[in-house]
């Protein structure tokens, strides 16, 4: 019940000048937030490169209604992904995308070609995308931009939200040679007609998306912080026949650090998903809502602990 009420506030305005307003609230986002510059992102990145942690990083924004807010938000990734070229990351530093922040509620076509310049941009770096995935009423739009993208840009990956029902079909349609699937529970709030409600019924629905991506051909990038996830993860791996290097773990920024640390030091490819900008609001709503313990942390900062 309260992660469906912060999903709800996610997309509130009131809500969102109120939290905004706190003058504590600075200090939690920090805590999930790489900050808002792309220096101070870069400076983020480098702390995690020297903990032996792949990343890929998300300029914050969503909801691009302006196709000139559309285009700022394509080219803020072609300035991040020239600043990170120094630093020689290759593929353990590429970039998430979400395609609404790049003009996907304006135009497909629009979205499509502002992702290709942003691939295009990771690729002169010898890196690459993975396009975020959002509400449900997204995802036919989201996949066929990726079947697009990849006719350029074959490594472009793709994140699916396991509590939608209809995700093992589209876990199976892309469990091919080559492809690189995330695979997260979902962190938007979803009708009942659509997605999974129940907590136990999300975990399932996760075990059996992460069963076919294991089970095929392609790359699968397993993203949880739950242990008995992780340790599914690799009973799946040896069942299957595989290697360390055919598939990895991700987390979020600021969550489970120890974990992420513990997880590449047994040689897994552990990537943190790190997030930077000033339009911070929604993904820190939603963080909230995926963890109880996050929500404890929030009023804890508040109240000045």
């Amino acid at each position: 019940m309260l992660g469906q009420l912060l999903l709800a506030a996610s997309g509130s305005g009131v809500v969102r000048r109120s939290v905004s307003g706190f003058p504590l609230t600075r200090k939690v986002v920090d805590r999930f937030v790489a900050g808002e510059s792309v220096q101070e992102a870069r400076n983020a990145i480098e702390r995690l490169r020297d903990a032996n942690l792949a990343v890929t990083v998300d300029h914050l924004g969503e909801e691009t209604r302006d196709a000139r807010a559309a285009e700022t938000v394509a080219q803020a990734y072609v300035t991040l992904l020239e600043a990170l070229k120094p630093l020689q990351l290759g593929t353990r530093g590429e970039v998430s995308v979400k395609l609404s922040a790049v003009g996907q509620r304006l135009d497909d076509g629009m979205a499509l070609e502002h992702a290709r310049e942003i691939c295009a941009a990771a690729a002169a770096g010898g890196s690459t995308v993975t396009l975020d995935m959002e509400d449900h009423t997204t995802v036919d739009s989201t996949l066929g931009i990726l079947r697009k993208l990849r006719e350029d840009y074959p490594s472009t990956g793709v994140a699916i939200q396991a509590y939608l029902f209809r995700s093992e079909d589209d876990c199976r349609d892309l469990a091919h040679e080559g492809s690189r699937v995330r695979l997260v529970k979902g962190a938007y709030r979803e009708p009942a007609s659509a997605a999974h409600q129940d907590k136990q019924a999300v975990d399932k629905a996760y075990v059996r998306c992460l069963r076919i991506l294991m089970a095929g051909k392609g790359y699968p990038m397993v993203a949880t912080h739950d242990d008995r996830l992780i340790s599914i993860t690799e009973l799946l791996a040896d069942r299957f026949g595989r290697t360390l290097g055919d598939h990895e773990f991700q987390m979020l920024y600021g969550i489970r650090t120890d974990r992420q640390e513990a997880l590449a030091g047994a040689g897994h490819t552990v990537r943190v998903y790190v997030p930077y900008g000033d339009d911070w609001y929604g993904y820190f709503m939603r963080r909230l809502a995926e963890r109880p313990a996050n929500v404890a942390f929030f009023l804890r900062a508040l109240g000045g602990k």
